[in-house]
């Protein structure tokens, strides 16, 4: 580690103008990624604006078949929440328990790790990312590897979920790390299906719109029977090739689709 400053305000608007005042100052959510950032020495910034004190990021609401989660809410208080199971399960088999306790939702949306759980809940429960200045719809917040729609200065403060018919999510994990080898969120909602993936593609986090098509056909795991998206633009690497990825895809979508009913 090395030297750096740490502003813990009390307001949104404080937040905002300490990052507006440092161009190199960075944000602080559950700090589970950013922390060992720091440790290994892979960022530098000379001032850490934590969001921890600031009232109204926290918090689970259900508002008229929207479940609005704020940003700096923990994994283990969404997987408690229960008003979505699918989301919840997801939130649960985040990490260890100590991660979950620190880990937060705005944290990892905000990071957009290729492998990381909630970019595909987002993505497979049309979820809309709230900021401190304007509404970004899941299809169009996640942009690529560890990139977002996100502008400098942008905080994210909420993220709604419409709630669904039917959802569930099912994860093949990378067994040292734990993060998700694949992926796949599904949902159903007023005959609108969806189908995200994540941990698979070199892209990040992606719908499989082939899968999605013959759902709405047909919500069975036999619908997706012999399925899998192409192998070209998969992640390679000693845990799996692409061709690998992509049958588990498959795989992992089948099994969503029959947990979800």
């Amino acid at each position: 580690m090395y030297a750096f400053d740490i502003k813990r305000p009390s307001k949104l608007k404080k937040a905002l103008k300490a990052l507006k005042k440092d161009e190199d100052a960075q944000l602080l959510a559950g700090g589970q990624t950013l922390i060992p950032t720091l440790k290994q020495r892979l960022a530098a910034p000379s001032k850490l604006v934590s969001l921890s004190r600031i009232d109204g990021l926290s918090g689970v609401r259900d508002r008229e078949g929207v479940l609005e989660v704020g940003a700096m809410t923990t994994h283990e208080v969404v997987a408690a929440d229960g008003t979505i199971p699918a989301l919840s399960a997801l939130a649960g088999g985040i990490g260890d328990p100590m991660v979950r306790a620190r880990g937060t939702i705005g944290g990892s949306i905000a990071n957009n790790d290729p492998s990381a759980d909630y970019p595909a809940a987002c993505l497979g429960l049309c979820a809309t990312i709230v900021t401190d200045r304007r509404e970004i719809s899941a299809d169009d917040f996640f942009t690529g590897l560890f990139e977002t729609a996100l502008e400098e200065g942008e905080i994210i403060t909420m993220v709604r979920f419409p709630l669904p018919d039917a959802a569930a999510y099912a994860r093949f994990d990378q067994p040292a790390s734990r993060f998700a080898l694949v992926g796949v969120f599904v949902s159903r909602c007023d005959g609108d299906v969806r189908v995200a993936v994540t941990g698979a593609s070199e892209d990040g986090v992606f719908r499989w719109a082939d899968a999605e098509a013959a759902l709405v056909e047909d919500f069975s795991p036999a619908a997706l029977e012999g399925m899998a998206p192409e192998a070209d633009g998969m992640i390679g690497d000693l845990h799996g090739s692409p061709e690998y990825r992509a049958h588990m895809v498959g795989v992992m979508a089948r099994r969503a689709v029959a947990a979800a009913g």
